[in-house]
């Protein structure tokens, strides 16, 4: 008798439980389409490019990939219905306004998703196109709830989040579309705080402290958002700063500046270390600002922004009969790669 093995972590399913899985997969589809959703059915392999676009690299890790012998060309198993019914939003219906649409197949994973689970489930899910803002989120959320109360569970616990704010702040500390953001998503992600913290270690100050703030920010809503708005408010003065120098440039018909200046840094030090750098810090991150500057009275002040790992262009000394440690001041401007000026006699 010859025994028959099947793929670890793939399994049949049995006449009781397949009939079950049936009926709770009918009940939904006919909830959805009941909501206006209609039913699309992506083919199971595609070619991998397009399978693949616009997705991370977990859903690469997790895709089969096989050679298709009619075309020669590569092929995946899908691995997530959603980028498939993306593609079939944007390039076949392509229709204005709201597009409601929902689906339900088997997706077959490279690995398992966690110690003991199958490597083929069944997806069924919705997806809603064009209805931007918390208009979507709030139908989309709705939905979730009435159809995990139609497939019958009851005492539901529904997390929140939103990657609106994840991509504002790297976009802000210029890691958006680099491999930095897809090692600090994964890191945040996991709750990875070391990592994090290592990752965002040479960023300016403001946008290091958000982000490593981040995998800490979860609990009640009332708690969380209370803190998110007492770190927003801390950036009030650095969000001031930039809406003056964008300002600036507009009246000056100019996309950049070649380099700003920290003015009088010495007689302003707390700000200028805990807002005044860290903005315009994030304004050359941004492309927006290429040097910085500073113009200041003693060496002090100097040294102090060096031991913040401050990276200044260019330092002036801004009165004829104060002068600097010329050590001091000759070493960290060596150090930095800056230059140095004096008023003329």
């Amino acid at each position: 008798m010859r025994n028959w093995l099947l793929p670890e972590a793939i399994d049949d399913v049995l006449p009781a439980e397949a009939g079950e899985l049936e009926a709770l997969r009918r009940t939904l589809l006919d909830h959805l389409g009941g909501r206006g959703y209609r039913l699309v059915r992506p083919p199971l392999i595609e070619h991998l490019d397009s399978l693949l676009t616009g997705s991370g690299r977990d859903l690469e890790l997790l895709t089969f990939k096989t050679v298709d012998p009619q075309s020669g060309r590569l092929v995946g198993i899908r691995a997530d219905i959603t980028p498939q019914v993306a593609r079939i939003d944007a390039h076949l219906l392509n229709e204005s306004g709201a597009t409601r649409l929902c689906y339900a197949g088997s997706v077959v994973r490279a690995r398992a998703d966690a110690p003991g689970a199958a490597r083929e489930v069944v997806q069924l899910g919705a997806e809603l196109f064009g209805v931007p803002g918390t208009d979507g989120d709030r139908e989309v959320i709705g939905l979730l709830v009435s159809s995990l109360t139609v497939a019958g569970l009851r005492g539901l616990h529904l997390d929140l989040g939103h990657m609106g704010v994840y991509r504002a702040l790297t976009a802000a500390a210029g890691l958006a579309d680099n491999g930095d953001d897809t090692t600090l998503f994964d890191a945040l992600r996991t709750k990875d705080a070391p990592t994090v913290e290592a990752l965002t270690r040479n960023l300016p100050a403001a946008w290091r402290d958000a982000l490593v703030a981040l995998p800490g920010l979860y609990g009640p809503a009332d708690d969380v958002l209370r803190t998110a708005r007492a770190l927003t408010q801390a950036r009030v003065p650095s969000r001031r700063i930039r809406r003056s120098l964008e300002e600036s440039l507009e009246r000056l018909g100019l996309d950049r500046l070649d380099i700003v200046y920290l003015h009088d840094p010495d007689e302003h030090r707390a700000e200028v270390l805990e807002t005044g750098y860290p903005a315009l810090e994030e304004l050359r991150a941004a492309g927006i600002v290429t040097a910085i500057g500073a113009g200041m009275n003693s060496s002090a002040m100097l040294a102090d922004l060096d031991r913040e790992e401050a990276n200044l262009e260019h330092v002036r000394r801004q009165a004829q009969d104060v002068f600097f440690s010329v050590l001091e001041a000759l070493v960290l401007i060596e150090e930095r790669g800056a230059t140095a000026d004096a008023p003329a006699a």
